[in-house]
This record gives C-alpha cells, sequence and structure tokens, in this order.
C-alpha cells in the first residue's frame, strides 16, 4: 500500500465510505429487483387468469 501521508485518515474513509455506499445501492438494486419480479408475475398471473 503506498504511504499516503497525513492524509491517510481521510482518504482510507473515503474508501470505506464509498464501498459501504455501493454495497448499499447493490443490496438496493436487488431488493427492488426481486419486489419487481414478484408484482409482474402477479399481473401476468391476473392476466392468464382472466384471458
Amino acid at each position: 500500500m503506498p504511504d499516503l501521508g497525513k492524509y491517510a485518515d481521510a482518504v482510507l474513509s473515503s474508501y470505506a465510505v464509498s464501498i459501504v455506499l455501493i454495497i448499499a445501492l447493490v443490496l438496493a438494486s436487488i431488493w427492488r429487483a426481486g419486489k419487481v419480479k414478484k408484482q409482474l408475475e402477479a399481473v401476468e398471473n391476473k392476466v392468464k387468469s382472466n384471458g
């Protein structure tokens, strides 16, 4: 790892915050995709039963 000198704390904490935010966005996207998939399946089942 490169020597960051007196800015090491700021740089490493910035990296940590960025990683946490990226992970949160990925998890939110996965959660939302599952929710939308269930909604689409419900609509498809409703259309099939009415058709």
